[in-house]
């Protein structure tokens, strides 16, 4: 099997999971106990904790602990939400938001809330200048992603930062995709809120993170214990966080030759492809991007249909978010970056990973060159036949 799929999830590294083993079957007390055995397992959650803060840069009691990337994205939204829904029941967002954000957005218009949603340009990139004119004086939050994971394009959360700050506004970024794969602490990027996952970053499923700057107004929006704070109550997943602490140091570590790596195997697949397979289009090309992502569109061809003949051949692709799959729609995405429905539906998405080699992205090339054909050969066929 050759894996692109990474933007949906990587596999556990062997060295992250023999950091989680001794809590799943020695050390697997509550951290929460108040005796030596929840003690031990306290003291794994706090130096986790402090591993990562190390890592993005900020301080160990500014980040919280949550089971996922869409659980720390409503903390962050609802949470400012709700704390300051007495000075401001205005949020931006951007339109090629997760569905973790862009759900809870439109959750939080059922409640009363106005919600604008910026454009972006062609390359998929939010227009900065837009986001400023649509910022009121009861604007609460702003919330953009800081990579887009069906296209890995790189959002100017700087820009927006430098502009949030002035106007005394929380700002949230949505670090899934980047963290890892870009060599800067994301602290750096400005940003009062910042979502990182364990499961995107070779670290295990059910682990995630919010980091919230001193200082920054956040309620609650789960009732039970005092855990995390008294801002996420629920017992600790201590494996979990254990596995993600060691993801992260070992993805920070390596992370600028890396991404030099992925670079090169991904400008190949894309250079390939471009060159044999007319009618393609790579989403973002001309804007920022991580290393490892491509999403190509192909004219007169069903995206799944190609991820359908690629898994035939033992070849994991994407027609883009893993969340979405199942969705009758076009991607929201790639709609809002002007892309027809018939293009955007004709959409993939490779995203390359520590075992990508060349002789996987050879394979892969020769495998979509002829399973456009085949498909546009049947396609045209079909036609003449109607």
């Amino acid at each position: 099997m050759i894996y692109l799929d990474h933007n949906a999830t990587t596999p556990i590294d062997r060295r992250v999971f023999e950091a989680m083993v001794p809590f799943l079957h020695e050390r697997w007390g509550n951290p929460s106990s108040p005796y030596r055995f929840g003690y031990q397992a306290r003291a794994a959650v706090e130096q986790a904790r402090k591993r990562i803060a190390d890592c993005i840069g900020c301080q160990s009691d500014e980040l919280l602990f949550c089971s996922s990337g869409t659980e720390s994205d409503n903390l962050a939204l609802r949470g400012v939400a709700r704390v300051l829904r007495s000075k401001g029941n205005h949020i931006v967002t951007s339109a090629i938001e997760h569905h973790a954000v862009l759900h809870t957005c439109r959750a939080l218009e059922d409640e009363g809330l106005q919600v604008t949603y910026v454009p972006v340009n062609s390359d998929g990139v939010v227009d900065v200048e837009s986001l400023a004119r649509s910022l009121r004086h009861n604007t609460v939050l702003v919330s953009v992603m800081h990579v887009n994971n069906e296209t890995g394009v790189i959002q100017p959360v700087d820009e927006i930062a430098a502009i949030t700050k002035k106007r005394g506004i929380v700002l949230h970024t949505d670090a899934v995709q980047s963290a890892g794969k870009l060599p800067r602490r994301l602290t750096e990027l400005g940003a009062d809120l910042v979502t990182l996952a364990a499961h995107k970053l070779y670290g295990p499923k059910g682990a995630a993170a919010l980091y919230v700057r001193a200082g920054t107004p956040l309620v609650s929006i789960t009732t039970g214990g005092a855990q995390e704070h008294g801002l996420r109550a629920g017992t600790e997943n201590v494996a979990g966080i254990v596995g993600f602490a060691e993801a992260v140091v070992l993805a920070f570590e390596g992370v600028e030759s890396e991404a030099g790596r992925l670079r090169a195997l991904r400008d190949c697949l894309e250079r390939e492809v471009m060159y044999a397979v007319r009618g393609t289009r790579i989403n973002g090309a001309q804007a920022s991007r991580v290393s490892n992502t491509s999403s190509l569109s192909f004219q007169d061809v069903d995206g799944e249909s190609i991820v359908l003949g690629l898994d035939v051949q033992g070849i994991c692709i994407s027609t883009g978010s893993a969340c979405s799959t199942g969705e009758p729609e076009p991607s929201h995405v790639l709609r809002a970056m002007g892309l027809s429905s018939r293009d955007a539906q004709g959409t993939i998405r490779v995203s390359l990973g520590h075992a990508t080699r060349q002789k996987d992205i050879d394979r892969t090339v020769w495998a979509l060159l002829a399973t456009v054909a085949r498909l546009r050969q049947i396609s045209s066929v079909r036609g003449a036949a109607e």
